[in-house]
């Protein structure tokens, strides 16, 4: 659908019980998989901040302007080989990754 130029509205992990330990993971691996198959880093943040929060009529999220909530993720793009799976097992192999390297949360840095 990417190539025919259809991009997702939103994006999301869709993390449950049954795919945790995969193919899903977190919404790193799953942007990480987007971002292989060629979706541009300014519209991966999109979906996965503002777009979300416009969706759910949250002003105060998806961004960083003053009197937002101030939560964001400090991520580095990783090269390396990396393979990436879907839920029908097929594989992907990419040159890319994104890797949380810390979490503002409420204004204050919580991990790194």
């Amino acid at each position: 659908m990417l190539a025919k130029g259809f991009v997702p509205d939103v994006i999301s992990s869709d993390v449950h019980a049954l795919n945790i330990d995969g193919p899903v993971f977190d919404l790193m691996a799953t942007l990480s998989k987007f971002y292989c198959l060629g979706l541009d880093l300014a519209t991966l943040v999109r979906t996965a901040t503002s777009a979300p929060a416009a969706a759910l009529r949250r002003p105060d999220l998806g961004s960083l302007k003053l009197g937002s909530t101030g939560d964001a993720t400090i991520f580095a793009i990783e090269e390396g080989q990396f393979d990436f799976t879907d839920a029908l097992g097929e594989v992907l192999r990419g040159q890319h990754r994104l890797a949380c390297r810390g979490i503002v949360q409420g204004g204050a840095w919580r991990h790194g």
